[in-house]
């Protein structure tokens, strides 16, 4: 009597196997910085052929100046979203800054240095509490920043009943429009070592290993001995910090400080983060990613402006690469699934 095999036929593959991938220079491409690097080159071609007036080097220098702003809040951005959080708070406490900045200067008679400082830290204070509020009382990050953008706003318009204050020192505002080696201003040169500090610090140190890990899961990483609660407090806290920064650097560019300033800044710094690569499921983002972010922002901007687009398009614009570099991230992380 001849036997036969008892072994069972190989299944087919599930459908999640079976899918086409993508060719493997197209998910190199998808991989860390590589994609926005792309995008921004090919944009500035792009923009580079519609108008002659782009690939000027006042223009380009002047888009850089232009994201300083927004390259200082979305550096703060980058670390929050990567540890899995979000703060929308950013603008508002942005324009408090400069309301601390002008009134302690201008009604208090305060030395300018005493007061940036004081701006700087009324804006980490937000930020700590935001922090403590995210930790401690286990408010979602959405609500908690939520609340401090409510708070900040309503308290910038308080100081001066909602009025501007107009009128710093000249040597105040040449800090952000006179030029070293005929390309750096001290704001483009303080933005230039911050990043380098933070890409070295989330590259290179412990501290910065540490944040992936709480975005990637806050319980393993709590597990693993990581103290989740400050790390998350201290990322908030420095997020604050650079806003305040930016606060003043703003005060120094607009000659001004203003209620209404930093309006929407928060959902630009959010952009920059995204489209630089980073997930806003946590656990993956990079500062380069974001420096490319920043400037694809600011080029877009400018190269609107250039080509005479209506800046309520430019919205529509934003948030259509905003939805692209979502969707890319999508892709990414189901092909290295």
């Amino acid at each position: 009597m001849s036997t036969t095999s008892n072994a069972a036929k190989p299944l087919d593959a599930p459908p999640a196997e079976r899918r086409l991938k993508a060719p493997s220079w197209v998910t190199g491409l998808l991989t860390g910085s590589r994609g926005p690097a792309v995008g921004l080159i090919v944009m500035c071609v792009v923009f580079y052929i519609a108008t002659p007036y782009f690939l000027t080097q006042n223009n380009l220098l002047n888009i850089v100046d232009q994201a300083v702003i927004l390259g200082l809040l979305a550096l703060g951005m980058t670390a929050v979203i990567i540890t899995g959080g979000i703060d929308l708070s950013v603008g508002a406490v942005l324009a408090l800054a400069t309301m601390v900045l002008g009134w302690t200067s201008h009604d208090l008679g305060w030395p300018l240095w005493l007061s940036a400082l004081v701006a700087i830290g009324v804006a980490g204070a937000c930020g700590l509490a935001n922090g403590l509020g995210v930790t401690f009382t286990k408010l979602p990050p959405f609500i908690a920043t939520l609340a401090m953008m409510s708070i900040a706003r309503g308290l910038a318009n308080v100081i001066t009943d909602g009025q501007q204050i107009v009128g710093y020192p000249e040597w105040f505002g040449d800090l952000s429009t006179v030029r070293y080696l005929g390309v750096f201003t001290l704001v483009t040169f303080v933005l230039v070592v911050l990043y380098v500090a933070g890409w070295a610090y989330m590259r290179y140190r412990t501290g910065g290993r540490e944040l992936y890990a709480i975005g990637g899961s806050s319980e393993v990483a709590r597990l693993a001995g990581i103290s989740v609660r400050k790390r998350t407090v201290l990322v908030y806290t420095v997020t604050g910090v650079l806003v305040g920064l930016a606060g003043v650097f703003l005060s120094m560019r607009l000659d001004s400080s203003q209620p209404s300033a930093g309006t929407g800044y928060e959902l630009d710094a959010i952009a920059a983060v995204v489209i630089g690569g980073a997930s806003l499921s946590g656990g993956v983002g990079s500062v380069t990613g974001t420096l490319f972010g920043v400037l694809i922002i600011g080029v877009l901007h400018n190269g609107l402006n250039l080509l005479g687009v209506s800046p309520f398009v430019q919205q529509i614009v934003i948030g259509v690469v905003i939805a692209l570099a979502v969707m890319v991230d999508v892709l990414r992380r189901r092909e290295t699934r």
